[in-house]
């Protein structure tokens, strides 16, 4: 789908209300100038109107398909659900942004990634913590040759949540579990950072009684120079650690999570004054040849989720060639691949090679 720069917003679907329907997307997409909430589908309208007074509330997702007026469809769903509303919202000639994950299945992502390229259809993933302020100023220090090459890039997604909650997220079922909620995040990190690794070695558990999946999960990605990339998230742990990255020429250490979600889940406006900075940045050490030491702390460009939101529309509204998406469907099934080779990793208690 392509359109005028100057034509009408793009009328958007966002199908699901749950967490992160209501928390990310419908507040990041009623911030997008270019783009319109129109319609959420849940059979819940009462709760969608108490936060979204303007915005129509269908039970079922056949109205939004057969609504030709509608440009993108947003899917916010369990996770099951991704691939086949994907799919069709792909058949009926909608743009596509999945939640992450992207799918349950590597296959199921491959064949997304075929069908979007033989409709021509505009599907991409919200890898959101792409646009992480800490993980922007790790990206800039790389551009800016501040760090060497990379031997160890770790990347922590840790929460003191030692109760185990009734939701779908945390109970069995296909694309339950921490490393299917967490793990996508982190490995787009690391494949940003890192590159393609040739192997991984994952250790994924529940360690928390009463777990119905898994809440605990440790990887290690190995790429072909010998540099390693270590992915960990536990839900019972009083860790800030965010990332440990380590060079050549020195190293950079953060703290602390990005502050987007939980403005977000304040009600605070995405994009305001404020919007994005970092309350604790992070600190880089360089190493000089002699051994010195100089440490600095780094405030870096605030985190930006919008951005993602500005490039679906951008690509969307652009007269052609139109710009990639902001989050290529060749990385995101570069992601699911992770994804499944780390539990057959830790299903199987070994290595696993992945494909080239």
């Amino acid at each position: 789908m392509t359109t005028s720069v100057n034509a009408s917003p793009i009328k958007v679907a966002l199908v699901g209300y749950g967490y992160a329907g209501r928390v990310f997307h419908a507040p990041l997409i009623r911030a997008t100038p270019g783009l319109t909430l129109h319609t959420v589908v849940s059979s819940r309208p009462e709760a969608v109107h108490a936060d979204l007074p303007d915005v129509r509330v269908v039970p079922d997702v056949e109205t939004v398909l057969a609504d030709r007026s509608i440009g993108l469809m947003v899917i916010a769903t369990p996770n099951d659900l991704h691939a086949p509303l994907a799919r069709r919202a792909l058949e009926a000639g909608m743009a596509v942004v999945v939640d992450k994950p992207f799918t349950v299945t590597l296959a199921e992502a491959r064949a997304l990634q075929a069908l979007s390229a033989e409709t021509g259809g505009s599907l991409t993933v919200f890898h959101n913590r792409a646009w992480d302020a800490d993980f922007l100023t790790l990206q800039q220090l790389i551009r800016d040759r501040r760090l060497g090459r990379i031997t160890r890039f770790e990347s922590h997604f840790s929460r003191f949540r030692p109760q185990v909650r009734d939701r779908w997220r945390e109970r069995p079922g296909p694309g339950a579990g921490i490393w299917y909620d967490l793990g996508p995040h982190l490995a787009d990190q690391a494949l940003r950072v890192m590159g393609s690794p040739v192997a991984l070695s994952a250790d994924i558990a529940t360690v928390r009684p009463g777990g119905g999946a898994d809440d605990w999960f440790h990887v290690v990605m190995r790429f072909a120079d010998d540099s390693r990339a270590i992915l960990h998230a536990d839900m019972t742990s009083t860790s800030d650690l965010r990332f440990v990255v380590e060079s050549d020429a020195g190293g950079f250490i953060k703290h602390g999570l990005d502050p987007q979600e939980d403005a977000l889940k304040a009600g605070v406006v995405p994009g305001g004054p404020g919007w994005g900075v970092d309350p604790r940045p992070g600190v880089l050490t360089a190493v000089d040849a002699e051994g010195g030491r100089a440490e600095e702390i780094v405030q870096g460009p605030p985190g930006d989720y919008l951005a993602l939101y500005r490039g679906v529309r951008d690509a969307l509204s652009a007269v052609s060639p139109a710009p990639r998406p902001p989050v290529p469907l060749d990385r995101a099934v570069a992601v699911m691949a992770v994804i499944e080779a780390g539990l057959l990793s830790a299903r199987e208690r070994r290595e696993v090679v992945l494909e080239e």
